[in-house]
Formats: structure tokens, C-alpha cells, sequence
């Protein structure tokens, strides 16, 4: 209480700009946007933010806070602490904020917050609006090739050790998951690719069918879909999420499938009643 009126209440949103198409910001993130005083999180998604507010005449009415790549603790630090002083702030993240993005950041600062900040960074009023994510986009330029049962796997070892990767990817390809693969083979670490690649030939048959997806929904998207035989490293990147299907994974026309009947005839004969 400061001269007899209550500070105003801080917010934070945790916000996802999709894949990367203005167009498909969902309505909420663009409304939260538009309503916010502080923008914070890494280069190009404040870029995409700005682009969304300048578009509705709001951009000169918030502050932009942009920071390079892995600084999260510290982007997420910045957001909490300026909520705590009142403003309406949106952190960003491309895809989904909760999948390999800023949402975990926020709340690991949030739990490990210096004792003089932990009460007021608990309290906050926080909301984590979602956002379509990479491979969601890239399975629907596709088809369905995430259909039936699929699992999700960053392949950076820059936040666990490349034996907890190697493991999980074992074990989804024994279990005949489809998989979406984020963070591919980045210029510092183009080996790790390169070990997928030998662990899904060790796990799969050469005809499993991989789509590689680079920059869905942007001018520079490309399509890819080969078998695991004809895979190479050199068909992915950063901006790439690559998808394996499973063992019943198919193609009808240009389109890449997965069906919803595991182990489906290859006559296409359902063994069971529709859902």
C-alpha cells in the first residue's frame, strides 16, 4: 500500500508464436501481446512479437527486452522480476512454449529463486498460453505421420548427456513409436545426427519413411520424405524437425500417413471397428 492505494498487480504470460507464420499466432497470444508492457525472450521470436503489435499499432507502447540464444535462466529472471514490479509481461517462444521452451526456464527460476524474490515471484498471477508446435505443423504439411502413438525427442546434449538420448531413442524405436526429432544437428555438433541415424538403422527397417521439415509455414520451408535407407545427415539442420514413422507408416498420393489401426493390412482392411 503506497499512499493509500495498492500497487498495481504484475502478470506474466508465457507465450507461443507457433512455427514461425504470423498467421497462425493463435488470437490469445496476439491479444496478450497487444496488451503487454515488456516483450522478453530470444531474437527473432521478439522480432515476430513486434511484427504482431506493429500490426495492430501497439508496438511503440511496449518495451522490447531481446537476448541472445541460451540465456533462458537469465531471460526468465528478467521477466519474473519485472512482473513482480507491476508491468504486464509476455515471455516468447516459438512453437509451444511448453515443449523445449521458455515455460520450464520460467518456472525452474521460479523454484530457485534468491530468498528476497521467491514470495513475490510464487504469487504472480502466470498463465502459459499455448502455441502449434514445430511438429505438429511439420505432421500436417506431411499428412498424419504422427496418427497413431508417437513420442518427442530433443536431440541437443547441451541439457542431458547424449547416453540418456541414445537410450530413449532405443527404446521408442523397439517400441515402434513414431518419433518427432527436434534440434537435429546443429554446426558445433553435427556427430549426434549422425549417431541417430546408426541407431535407427540398428532399430528399424530400411523403408521406415523420415520427413525432414525446415522452416514449416516460412518462405524457406522444405518438404523431404525418404526412406531410412535413403536418409543422410546433410538433409537436416537447426531449423529442421525431423519425424519417423512407425512400422505401419505409409504414403497415399504426396502425402505420408500413419494409421490410427496399429499393424493396419496392407489391403488397407480395418481389423477392428472405428472408433
Amino acid at each position: 500500500m503506497v499512499n493509500g492505494s495498492t500497487a498495481p498487480a504484475g502478470r506474466l504470460t508465457i507465450a507461443g508464436l507457433g512455427p514461425g507464420a504470423l498467421a497462425q499466432i493463435t488470437p490469445e497470444v496476439a491479444a496478450a501481446l497487444q496488451s503487454a508492457t515488456d516483450v522478453v525472450g530470444y531474437l527473432p521470436y521478439v522480432a515476430r512479437a513486434r511484427a504482431v503489435c506493429g500490426a495492430a499499432g501497439a508496438e511503440s507502447a511496449v518495451a522490447w527486452h531481446a537476448s541472445d540464444n541460451r540465456v533462458e535462466l537469465d531471460r526468465a529472471r528478467q521477466a519474473l522480476a519485472l512482473a513482480a514490479q507491476g508491468r504486464q509481461v509476455v515471455v516468447v517462444s516459438s512453437g509451444d512454449p511448453g515443449v523445449f521452451a521458455m515455460a520450464s526456464a520460467v518456472f525452474e527460476a521460479m523454484e530457485n529463486a534468491e530468498p528476497a524474490d521467491a514470495v513475490a515471484w510464487q504469487t504472480l498471477d502466470v498463465q502459459v498460453l499455448p502455441g502449434i508446435t514445430a511438429m505438429l505443423a511439420a505432421s500436417a504439411r506431411a499428412g498424419a505421420p504422427l496418427g497413431h502413438d508417437f513420442c518427442c525427442i530433443n536431440l541437443s546434449d547441451n541439457l542431458k548427456p547424449w547416453p540418456v538420448i541414445e537410450k530413449r531413442v532405443r527404446l521408442a524405436a523397439e517400441a515402434d513409436f513414431a518419433m518427432a526429432f527436434y534440434n537435429p544437428r546443429s554446426r558445433s555438433r553435427p556427430e549426434g545426427f549422425v549417431r541417430l541415424l546408426d541407431l535407427l538403422r540398428a532399430h528399424c527397417e530400411p523403408a521406415r519413411l523420415l520427413v525432414f521439415a525446415r522452416a514449416v509455414s516460412t518462405p524457406d520451408e522444405q518438404l523431404t520424405v525418404c526412406t531410412l535407407a535413403e536418409a543422410a545427415p546433410e538433409m537436416a539442420d537447426m531449423r529442421t524437425v525431423v519425424l519417423v514413422g512407425n512400422s505401419a507408416t505409409r504414403r497415399v498420393g504426396r502425402f505420408t500417413y500413419t494409421p490410427r489401426f496399429y499393424g493396419l493390412p496392407a489391403d488397407g482392411a480395418s481389423p477392428g471397428n472405428a472408433p
